[in-house]
């Protein structure tokens, strides 16, 4: 997937937005379910079709962020030759690491 690394600002800021825009659109859904017309019946299942793919997305954008820094570390280690878990963490409060 192209775009901004891993960990950039932006990136967070955009996770962050579509976790509160799918918070929130989960309290609408809740908070509208009493309307029985059929336009707010119908807006409500456009909403809720397209909170289940939001939510879809960003679990897959986790899960690969998460694929990102398994590998990353992985690389990390083997270049620093970090064979020990006691190795690894001295190198990550080491200054400048």
């Amino acid at each position: 997937m192209d775009g901004p690394e891993p960990h950039s600002p932006t990136q967070e800021k955009l996770l962050d937005d579509l976790r509160q825009v799918i918070e929130n659109a989960e309290e609408l859904l809740k908070n509208t379910n009493q309307y029985h017309g059929s336009l707010y019946q119908g807006a409500r299942a456009k909403l809720a079709q397209a909170l289940l793919t939001a939510t879809e997305e960003l679990a897959r954008f986790e899960d690969v962020q998460i694929g990102r820094m398994i590998e990353l570390t992985a690389a990390a280690n083997k270049l620093h030759r970090d064979l020990t878990g006691e190795a690894k963490l001295l190198r990550a409060f080491k200054p400048g690491a």
